[in-house]
């Protein structure tokens, strides 16, 4: 498993479309958006989810190195014996056999659940900060009249396209809780950068008996 690097753009997509209400119906309509992942990139809170969500990958990947070290050592003692004309009765043989697929198949299924595990504490990791970053784009939007306030991430809906520079509230929001932007926040209309793939977990050997390639 490599090294996780936290995608903000990514994990946003469970926080869906931030609207904030008009404080009165009759008011002029006001339209602003931000940049939710560069406002999360910007809080201190963000150095202590990607320490806990690499501790949690390592976990992972610490008890996924330990189920392949246990197959590959029964599927080497299985081909030395096979290979070696040690003598094996066929009941024996096939317990092997068995015992093998049982193990193979349970790398399967452990890389799929520990994929599904990292991408679930992640979003458990970020809720709190999300939280904290809808509140302040309330404020903000209430304070300085937008009816309305879209996400402009790529992935994200609602996306924004394009829209003037004014219209972007992202360091009033960080403004609001306190924090000064230490890089300019991304404009509307530039184009997302490609994003890292999410981290995966080592695969698990082809087939019983078949001796697994790769390192072991």
């Amino acid at each position: 498993m490599k090294t996780v690097h936290l995608t903000f753009a990514a994990a946003l997509l469970v926080v869906g479309s931030f609207f904030a209400p008009a404080a009165h119906a009759q008011a002029p309509l006001k339209i602003g958006y931000t940049s939710v992942e560069y406002v999360l990139s910007q809080m201190p809170e963000r150095k202590q989810i990607e320490s806990d969500l690499k501790t949690y990958s390592s976990q992972l990947e610490s008890q996924m190195k330990a189920k392949q070290t246990d197959f590959q050592t029964k599927l080497d003692a299985y081909q030395k014996a096979t290979q070696g004309g040690t003598p094996m009765t066929a009941v024996v043989k096939a317990d092997r056999e068995k015992e093998l697929q049982t193990l193979q198949q349970g790398l399967q299924e452990f890389s799929s659940t520990a994929q599904q595990s990292l991408q679930q504490k992640q979003q458990q990791l970020l809720s709190p900060a999300l939280d904290k970053i809808q509140k302040n784009i309330d404020l903000v939007a209430n304070e300085n009249g937008y009816t309305y306030v879209l996400n402009s991430d790529a992935g994200s809906s609602p996306i924004l396209l394009h829209g003037p520079k004014d219209g972007d509230i992202s360091d009033l929001i960080l403004k609001k809780m306190g924090i000064t932007p230490t890089a300019p926040a991304p404009t509307p209309d530039a184009k997302p950068a490609t994003q890292s793939p999410a981290t995966k977990t080592p695969a698990a050997p082809a087939t019983a008996p078949t001796k697994a390639k790769g390192k072991k």
